[in-house]
Parts: C-alpha cells; structure tokens; sequence
C-alpha cells in the first residue's frame, strides 16, 4: 500500500512540476496507475511454469515447420492459422455489418437504461438481447457478455453471473446474448443452416453470432467500438473464447473456466455436439467419452492431428486477455498460456496474458471483481 501511495504521490508532484497536465489529467493518470497495481500479479505464471511450454506444438512454426523470427513473418502465420481452423470447422457466412435494432421495451434503472432488443445475429436467425446503457454522457467502452441465457448477465437468475449489471455500473455499455430456445431443447448452440445440416462447427457459430453482436454494438452512438470486449463463464467462457480469437475486432476479453485447452475433464466436453463435435441426430449421450459412447467428428481429428486451442489464443496477441480460472483451468494452464505470451514478446508487448485461479468452477465475487478490474484498466480510457 505504501509503494502504491509514494508512487501517487511521486507521479503528481511531477506532472505538476512540469505543468503538462492539469488536475484532471492528473487525477486520471494516478487511476490508471491504481488500476494497473490491481491486476499486476496476474500477468505473472509462478515460477515452476514459467516459461514451460510443454507438449504444445509452438503457434510460431508454421505447419511445414518453418520457424516465425520476425512480426512481419508472425502476420502471415496468423493467417496461416485463422484459414486452418476456419477450412476445419466450416466457412463463416458473411458477416452482418448493417445491423439494425428493434428495441422491444425501455426501462429506466439507476444510472443506465436496460433496452430488451432483437437482432439478427446469423443469416436466417434474430435473437432477443438485453442492451444497458450507462446515463453518463459521451461514448463509453462496452462489452458483450454470453451465457445460456441473456437473463444471467442482469442478475435475474444465477448468482454471480451478473455480469452485465456490474458492468453497465461501472460504466461500460453492455450486451447481454445467450441461446435461450437451444437451451430449453437441450440443443445448447446455433446451427447453420439447420440442426440437421450444419455446415459450421456450433462452437464457430457462436463466435460468428458473437461477431454480428460487435456489429451491432458498434453502432451504438454510446459505444466507442475501438473499446468493446468480451466476457463469459463455463460454455459462455467457451463462446467469448471462440468469438475472440475468431473476430479480431474485439479490444479485449475475459474467459471464465471455459476450459481453454483440450482435456478430459467432464466440463472441458469439446467433444459434444453442440461444440466441436457435431453429428447428425441421434446424438451420443452427453458426457465423457468412453467405448460405449465414443465421440464423432471434428473433436477426433483434431485430437488426432496435434491441434489445441492454444493455436487460437495465439491469435489474440496482441490484444490482451485474461483466464478466470476455476476447478477447470488450474494454475498448471500456464503451460499453454505461456505460447501466446511469447508470441507477444516477438511483437513487441508484454503484460497481454493473464490468470488467476480460484478452487471451484462457478465464478464468485472476489474472481468477478479481479475480471471487471482487467476490463477498466484495458477498455476505459
């Protein structure tokens, strides 16, 4: 406490000395430095993981094995990696950047204005949202936030999950998504063009959806797009996951326990059919894979093919993320985390990459704060 105050103090009396800022100005810089005091030790793997790359195959070869050495090379092995994974889990449609917004009903809360919206978030399909806006005026930061339902992110249902409220209280405008319908059917995702069909993993589509949701916020006359992010936990942690690595355009994001490399935990179930491994109906009982209930599909392949998920968070560097890590993303994470750190140090940025850890999967108020935290320092000016 006492090294954060001297440095406080410290920065005024030079910026005053100077006379470069006024106290305005100054008031913010010292915030700007609290905020960074908060998350600093989050940034850090402890020593028994850091830099311990285990048995992950490095996003910095490309996949003929050549070695990427320089920024200008890493450009084109993002690209390299963003086209594999698209041709495995299926084309994206064209994305819908002509979004428009019916507003179905206003209420008036303390300090912001929760909109019920619909839109339409793929090619064939509208969903109902919740938009809350902040009274403040002037354009604000924002973030999208996904879970089974958009209702959780209010606070109306689970607790813990009111991620939209706490948000839209500190100031940001949010959005809060969710696949209600597939959810009440057990179905859990979107299927494009139709359930029987899919032409797209179901995970890919959610990021896709996700991305129609960055359209649709961008226009906001609230919303700085430059500042809007991304936060979600357990299959919404998933979904903001995929949507960021996927859709470049988000600023920054937050997955909560998603799971964030493959895995054989229970809760870490790529392999079922509303994720990365679709099938066409009878579908297998959920849960883990085993000889009476194997899994089918993409999961397989790529299992088979040396793929993980750490090639995707690769392509957020140099966008910052941080892992809220519960009973499914332990602190042993770091070991695939430490890639995209090191893809970042190539481009020139550290302090992108960040964890912290909790015992058990569901998020609680001290993980939420240190998420909401991370939010502040990267996404308010």
């Amino acid at each position: 406490m006492y090294l954060k105050y001297l440095t406080k103090v410290l920065l005024a009396a030079l910026l005053l000395f100077t006379g470069n800022l006024n106290a305005q100005e100054l008031k913010k810089a010292a915030d700007k430095k609290e905020k960074y005091f908060r998350i600093a030790p989050y940034f850090a793997p402890p020593a028994e993981f850091a830099g311990i790359y285990g048995k992950f195959r490095s996003p910095l070869k490309f996949y003929n094995n050549d070695t990427v050495k320089t920024a200008a090379r890493w450009k084109l092995r993002r690209e390299e990696i963003l086209e594999r994974w698209h041709s495995l889990m299926g084309k994206w449609p064209p994305l819908i950047t002509d979004q428009k917004m019916e507003v179905l009903e206003s209420v008036e809360k303390e300090g912001y204005t929760q909109h019920h919206i619909r839109f339409r978030w793929t090619p064939n399909e509208k969903t109902t949202a919740y938009l809350l806006v902040p009274h403040a005026k002037g354009r604000k930061p924002a973030v999208v936030t996904t879970f089974y339902e958009p209702e959780s992110a209010l606070g109306l249902l689970r607790p813990d999950r009111d991620f939209a409220y706490q948000l839209a209280k500190r100031g940001f405008v949010t959005l809060s998504i969710g696949t209600t319908e597939t959810s009440k059917s057990k179905d859990y995702s979107i299927y494009y063009p139709s359930i029987d069909k899919a032409e797209v993993q179901p995970l890919s589509m959610l990021a896709y959806a996700a991305a129609n949701a960055w359209h649709l916020l961008a226009k906001v006359p609230d919303v700085d797009s430059t500042r809007i992010g991304i936060m979600g936990h357990s299959y919404g942690g998933k979904w903001a996951m995929f949507a960021s690595c996927l859709f470049d355009k988000y600023a920054a994001a937050v997955w909560s326990d998603p799971g964030i490399v493959f895995d054989t935990r229970e809760s870490v179930n790529y392999w079922e059919p509303w994720y990365l491994g679709y099938h066409t109906k009878p579908w297998r009982k959920r849960g883990l894979i085993t000889e009476a209930n194997p899994a089918k599909g993409l999961y397989l392949k790529l299992l088979a093919e040396g793929y993980d998920l750490h090639e995707l968070h690769a392509l957020m560097a140099p966008r910052p993320f941080l892992v809220s890590g519960g009973s499914e993303d332990p602190v042993h994470r770091w070991v695939p985390l430490n890639h995209t750190i090191k893809v970042n140090k190539l481009l020139g940025f550290k302090n992108r990459v960040a964890m912290t850890n909790r015992p058990e999967h569901s998020p609680n108020t001290e993980s939420n704060e240190q998420a909401y935290s991370f939010l502040e320092y990267f996404l308010k000016k």
